[in-house]
């Protein structure tokens, strides 16, 4: 797994800069003035900030990006970091500074000259994310990356802060590397001995195997394993952190491979099903966070591990499999699996844990791509009050989100002939049937959202924080909600 680089907060103290080596970011408001820091760099420079601040470049540079000195004068250090920041930048601003940052360190040490400029745990968190990098499978020697050091003038202000943001990262961290994992490595049974180790950071988890998932009724769910040699599998995953209350529920699909089964996927692109875990890898990046961080509340985490593949024992279009609530399907797509694992496990959730609430997470549909491209996850939910929390912690995070339709009329295009319901409503308004499909397994009155992260779950370019490839998205968004919504004091 990857580790991230480690954050070290310390206190302003200019006497050795000089003979500081690896790379050294200061900071230059968008009006071209120098804090203390960047002044003191400028004098041991000989007026080399002043410089890079007179160029064309950084005139044109926004906030948060910058430009770079290599191997400056008067210093040790292989280059100096010029970020265009205010004193006090939002919180976008912030990691966006962060980013740039890890953008131009490479792989050395990097000293951060913060001062008193406003929230540097955030620039801390941006330069942790933007430099992540996966490379366990990469054969050439692979530098490690540095560490960070954040100096600022009152460190035990911002401390906790940083703990706070570090926790977030390595939530986001383990979910990169967990979709990012090639299906031969991340089976089924490597991913949930991964989630038991989360034992270790005080967390309660159990693997049920597929004779306890028989003797609990999940034929929907076990429909979908039945092709694959890799046993099917539920991780439950228990961070008791509140008090008595009941928790809330995180349930993500966990399809470690996804060839489509029977009903073949085109071989195209099927190299990407790797990341069809997504939602799983979502709620145990979140699970990490909340059992790093000591999070004062109770949440649930549970996740469905299936791989979709073709054989003798899969699956065929037309067969009916029963559910655990009892409702049976008939399965017109294999590729319309990812409902049938989210069907089981979130019917689980509620009969045995009584939850406040359930937010489940799945890279479900292609339609949802088509409706929103790779900008923002689909929102689908039967409770207002409820999605406008998560959607606050969204926008708070900046992680894209936008609420789509749901309705009653919808569920024509789900019946069946022979069975309670069809897996698959047609190609129009496919993200919508799916959610309509899942929500039958919803208890009355339980709030609950329906997030599709088909489209940001893992991408082909960078992103403001994130290499190409996965992006952790939702991590940090499920984290504030819950923060916001159950730590509340």
């Amino acid at each position: 797994m990857t580790d991230l680089p480690k954050l070290h907060i310390s206190e302003t103290n200019l006497t050795e800069l000089a003979t500081r080596e690896g790379a050294i970011a200061v900071f230059v408001t968008p009006d071209n003035a120098l804090d203390q820091s960047a002044r003191k760099v400028n004098g041991l420079t000989k007026k080399g900030i002043m410089r890079a601040v007179d160029n064309p470049q950084f005139a044109k540079a926004k906030v948060g990006e910058a430009v770079v000195m290599s191997y400056p004068i008067g210093l040790a250090a292989t280059k100096v970091i010029v970020v265009k920041l205010p004193r006090r930048p939002s919180v976008e601003e912030a990691r966006k500074a962060g980013a740039s940052i890890a953008k131009a360190r490479g792989d050395s040490d990097v000293l951060i000259m913060g001062g008193n400029i406003g929230r540097m745990e955030q620039v801390a968190l941006g330069c942790a994310l933007r430099g992540y990098t996966f490379t366990p499978h990469k054969t050439a020697d692979q530098d490690a990356l540095g560490n960070i050091e954040l100096m600022v003038n009152a460190p035990a202000n911002i401390q906790a802060a940083a703990d706070a943001e570090m926790a977030v990262a390595e939530g986001v961290v383990f979910t990169r590397d967990l979709t990012n994992e090639p299906a031969n490595v991340l089976t089924t049974t490597e991913f949930a001995d991964r989630l038991v180790e989360l034992e270790n950071l005080g967390m309660k988890v159990e693997v049920l195997e597929e004779d306890e998932l028989e003797k609990l009724g999940m034929g929907s769910l076990l429909s979908v394993g039945h092709g694959s040699a890799s046993p099917s599998k539920v991780v439950v995953m228990q961070w008791n952190g509140g008090g008595d209350e009941a928790p809330i529920a995180l349930v993500g699909k966990g399809v470690v491979f996804d060839t489509g089964g029977i009903s073949l996927k085109p071989a195209a692109g099927m190299e990407d099903m790797t990341m069809d875990m997504g939602g799983a890898g979502v709620v145990s990046g979140v699970m990490k966070t909340l059992a790093l961080r000591k999070a004062k509340a109770n949440v649930v985490g549970l996740v469905g591990l299936v791989e979709n593949m073709p054989s003798d024992r899969a699956t065929r279009p037309g067969d009916v499999v029963k559910s655990m609530k009892g409702d049976t399907i008939e399965v017109i797509n294999t590729d319309a699996e990812g409902r049938l694992v989210l069907a089981d496990v979130i019917w689980y959730a509620q009969e045995r844990f009584e939850p406040t609430g359930v937010i489940n997470l799945a890279t479900l549909t292609g339609a949802v791509i088509i409706a929103l491209g790779h900008e923002n996850a689909g929102v689908f939910s039967n409770h207002d009050d409820f999605t406008k929390g998560f959607m606050k912690a969204a926008y708070a995070e900046g992680e894209g989100a936008w609420r789509l339709p749901m309705s009653a009329a919808y569920d024509a295009k789900l019946k069946s002939r022979i069975a309670d319901m069809k897996n698959v409503g047609g190609r129009d308004g496919g993200s919508i049937t799916a959610a309509q499909f899942i929500r039958r397994f919803v208890k009355e009155d339980m709030p609950w959202i329906h997030l599709d992260i088909a489209g940001v779950a893992s991408v082909k370019a960078e992103t403001a924080l994130a290499p190409a490839g996965a992006t952790g998205w939702g991590v940090m968004a499920i984290n504030r909600f819950i923060a916001n919504a159950y730590e509340a004091e």
